[in-house]
C-alpha cells in the first residue's frame, strides 16, 4: 500500500526542518574537516561551482562550519560530483561573511556550470587538522 500523498509532504519537510537558505555542509571527504561544499537554498541543497574559487572563500565556508580556516580551496570535483543545482556560481567573498550567500555570485541559481566543476574545501583547527 502506497503511503499517502501528505505523509511525503511531511517527510519532505522533516527533512529539511532547522535547515535555512544559506546554511552549508561538507560532503564525500571522508573526514569531518573536507568535502564538496554544498549549500542549502528553497528546499534543496546543491552545489558550489568552482569558478573564482579561492582560498578566501573556502575560509567562510570553514569558519561557518566551526573550523579556524582553510587549507585548500579545491574545484573540479576533487570530492565527487554532487547532485541536485548549483546553487552558486563565481562567488567573491572578501573573508569577512557569515555563508557564501553572503559574498558576491552571480546570484542563486544563475550558473551554466557543471557539476565537474563543483568546489570543495580542507579545513583545519589550528597546526591540526580536525577529524
Amino acid at each position: 500500500m502506497t503511503p499517502p500523498r501528505l505523509f511525503w509532504v511531511w517527510l519532505l519537510v522533516a527533512g529539511t526542518q532547522g535547515v535555512n537558505d544559506g546554511d552549508m555542509r561538507l560532503a564525500d571527504g571522508g573526514a569531518t574537516n573536507q568535502g564538496r561544499v554544498e549549500i542549502f537554498y528553497r528546499g534543496q541543497w546543491g552545489t558550489v561551482c568552482d569558478n573564482l574559487w579561492d582560498l578566501t572563500d573556502a575560509s567562510v565556508v570553514c569558519r561557518a562550519l566551526g573550523f579556524e580556516n582553510a587549507t585548500q580551496a579545491l574545484g573540479r570535483a576533487a570530492f565527487g560530483q554532487g547532485s541536485g543545482p548549483i546553487m552558486l556560481d563565481e562567488v567573491q567573498c572578501t573573508g569577512t561573511e557569515a555563508s557564501l550567500a553572503d559574498c558576491k555570485s552571480l546570484g542563486w541559481l544563475k550558473s551554466n556550470c557543471r557539476h565537474e566543476r563543483d568546489a570543495g574545501v580542507v579545513c583545519t583547527n589550528g597546526a591540526f587538522q580536525s577529524e
